[in-house]
Parts: C-alpha cells; structure tokens; sequence
C-alpha cells in the first residue's frame, strides 16, 4: 500500500485516538469542538439580535405611522372651520362683526 493509503487508512480506522501521541490529538480535537461550540452559540445569539431588530424597525415604522396620522387628525380639528363646525352644535357662531378697540381716556 502506499504511503497516503495507509495515512487515510489509519485516520479512518482511528489509530491516531490510540497512538502514543494520542495526548496531543486528544488536546486538539477537545479544541476544535470547543471552538465549534463557540461558534454555534454565537451564530444563535446573532439569530436572536436580527430577529430582534427586525422586531423593533416594525414597531418603529408603525409608530411613525401613527404619529403622522395622529398628527393629520389634529390638523384638521385645528382648523377654523372645523372649530366653527363644532361651536354651531352648542350653539355658538362666529361674530360677523369685527371687534373694535375700546379706549378709555383718564381725565385728570
């Protein structure tokens, strides 16, 4: 057999787990997983913030959303004929004669 048969041949059977060097491979198939690890937890927590921020533009947009509508609403009740509208139920109406300054003159 040649030399890379054999090497993939003892790789699959698992020899390098038994050798006397065993300690070594131990030590970094130890580090690998750990590292595997790592990099699976953080991968979830970054999931987790997307989804997170996704959430938060979406309630964002709808607020804004809100806002103007809210802010059109007012708007339109600001308006005198609006106002106008509202005061002839009470039954009060707007004068059609402009008010005039009143001076009261002090005599000495």
């Amino acid at each position: 057999m040649s030399k890379v048969k054999q090497t993939l041949y003892n790789i699959l059977k698992g020899k390098f787990l038994v050798d006397e060097d065993a300690k070594k491979n131990w030590g970094f198939i130890l580090f690998l997983t750990l590292l595997a690890l790592l990099m699976i937890t953080s991968s979830h927590q970054i999931d987790n913030k997307v989804q997170s921020i996704s959430q938060l533009n979406k309630e964002g947009r709808r607020l804004r959303a809100e806002f103007v509508s809210t802010r059109s609403d007012l708007m339109k009740l600001k308006m005198e004929s609006s106002i106008s509208r509202r005061l002839a139920q009470n039954g009060l109406h707007v004068s059609q004669i402009p008010p005039r300054k009143i001076r009261v003159r002090i005599q000495n």
